[in-house]
Parts: C-alpha cells; structure tokens; sequence
C-alpha cells in the first residue's frame, strides 16, 4: 500500500510538473505582443539629440515591443504615416501636423514636449547677428550681408520653421548664391555649417549635444517665433490596415506617461546644464501659445 501511494504520489507530482511546463509559455505568450515589431518615424533632432536612446531600450524591456527606428525630417514621417508605412510619428512640424490629421492619417496626436530653435552661426558673426532684435531681423540681416546660410531643404519641421521666418522677413532666399540646402538632417546640417562657417536654424536639443565639436555659436535665441512643439500621433488603423496599433497605441501612452515625463524633463541637465527638452504632458496647446 505504500508503495501503491508513493507511485500515485510521484506520479501526481510529474503531471503538476508537466501541466505547469505547458502553461507558462501559453500565459507568457498571452501577456507578450502579437506583432512586436513596431515602425517608428520621427525626426532626426529626437534621435541626434539622443533622447531615443535613452527612451527606446525603457520601452522595449517594459513592453516586449522591438522599436524600428526612422528618423527623417517631420515632413517625410508624415509621408510615411500618409502611406501606411509607420505605426506611430514623433514630430514637430504643428501646421502640417493640422493638415495630416485633418486629412485622416492620424488618431490621438498628443502634445509631448517643446524646446526652440536658435540662429547659429560662425564667432565672427558677419552678419552681426548678435544686436538683433528678433529672428526676423537676423535673417534680414544674413540676406543683406549675403552671409552663407545652410538650410535643411528636407521638409522637416526645421526647414518649414525656417520658411515661415523667411516669408515673415519678406525675403524669398531659394535661388541666392549664399543660400544652400543640405538636404540633411539636423546633425548632419550643423556639421556642414560647422566646416563652412554658416549660419543656420537649428532645434536647441541637437546643437546642446552636438555644441562641443561645433564651434558655432548661438547668435538668436528667445524669440517667441522659435518655439519648437512636438507630438506623438498614431497612425489611423482604420486607414491602414497593417498598423500595429497595439504597439502605436503603447508607445503613445508610455511617452506620455508620468516616468518618461521626469526622464525629458531631466535629461541633458547633468551635461549641458540644462534640459534639453521641456514636458509639456497635461497642459494645453494654448498654454504654449498655440
């Protein structure tokens, strides 16, 4: 009888064993993403300024989620999201992120976070940037010194805020032999400017983390006219039907959640002094002037 127990008793403990075994990969695989693979485009100040490498890897470990990361200018990740061919955007482009909405590409575009662009320039600032009163009156101020000037030319968020600078200084600078596109990102750009001794229009984030092999100075800071806004928008499923809108949907909510909000709001303050970025989650786009 005893013996009887013990094979009843072993063999009691070996179908617990076994039906454990095949549980835990069905409750793992319950809690872990059906597509974990999620397509994120963005511009390249989120991604030179390194504030993705920090954002990314919290991510992925919480979430089980892998993030592919394409940074473009703001202008083409709408164009991706336009096609289908993101899941979730991280822009700052806000009057075309109007239209992109309007249009019905995205859903839930929430305000993330701001910092601003400033003129920057070589130390000898032959424009005499640094008496001038608004970012209007630099850029004035470069077309009639003819002082070299790099944009962008990427239909980024930049180089549409550089646009809108020069039609308010009444100057249609395309086409002048000291205006020149890079097409590039913002790094990229400030490197070029660098060797060429150039002004140009920069994100504050990217020229912070970039500022020590540069040798440019800041020349035009402050402007009202310079707020940088970004936002984190999905891409509309019922639009595209391959959207991983679980993942966009995670993603979006985990930037805005009250963990990531202390991380921007702290980040780049330990090397440069000061953040580089400003959480602007909670608060109203009239609160920035919108």
């Amino acid at each position: 009888m005893r013996m009887l127990k013990k094979v009843f008793s072993t063999a009691g403990m070996i179908a617990i064993l076994c039906l454990t075994v095949r549980l835990i990969p069905a409750l793992a695989a319950k809690d872990a993403p059906v597509q974990k693979n999620l397509i994120l485009a963005t511009t390249t100040s989120t991604q030179d300024s390194g504030l993705l490498d920090v954002l990314i890897p919290i991510f992925e470990k919480k979430t089980g989620y892998f993030v592919k990361t394409i940074a473009v200018g703001s202008g083409q990740a709408m164009a991706m999201g336009s096609k289908g061919e993101a899941d979730v955007l991280l822009i700052h482009s806000p009057d075309a992120e109007n239209k992109f909405m309007a249009e019905g590409n995205g859903v839930n575009r929430r305000l993330l976070m701001h910092n601003d662009f400033i003129i920057v320039g070589p130390p000898a600032d032959p424009a005499a940037l640094k008496g001038a009163k608004s970012a209007v009156a630099a850029f004035r101020q470069i077309a009639a010194s003819q002082s070299l000037f790099m944009s962008r030319g990427d239909n980024s968020g930049t180089h549409s805020k550089e646009k809108a600078v020069w039609k308010s200084a009444g100057i249609n600078a395309e086409g002048r032999i000291w205006y020149k596109q890079t097409g590039l990102g913002m790094g990229q750009t400030l490197n070029v400017a660098a060797e060429k001794k150039a002004y140009t229009l920069a994100d504050r984030g990217t020229y912070l983390a970039m500022k020590k092999n540069l040798g440019l100075d800041i020349l035009m800071q402050g402007d009202p006219i310079l707020l940088n806004i970004y936002h984190v928008i999905e891409v509309n499923p019922a639009k595209f039907s391959k959207i991983n809108i679980e993942g966009a949907k995670a993603f979006s909510d985990f930037l805005v959640s009250k963990e990531v909000k202390g991380i921007i709001g702290k980040f780049g303050v330990e090397k440069f002094g000061s953040p580089l970025f400003f959480p602007d989650v909670g608060k109203k786009p009239e609160d920035l002037g919108l």
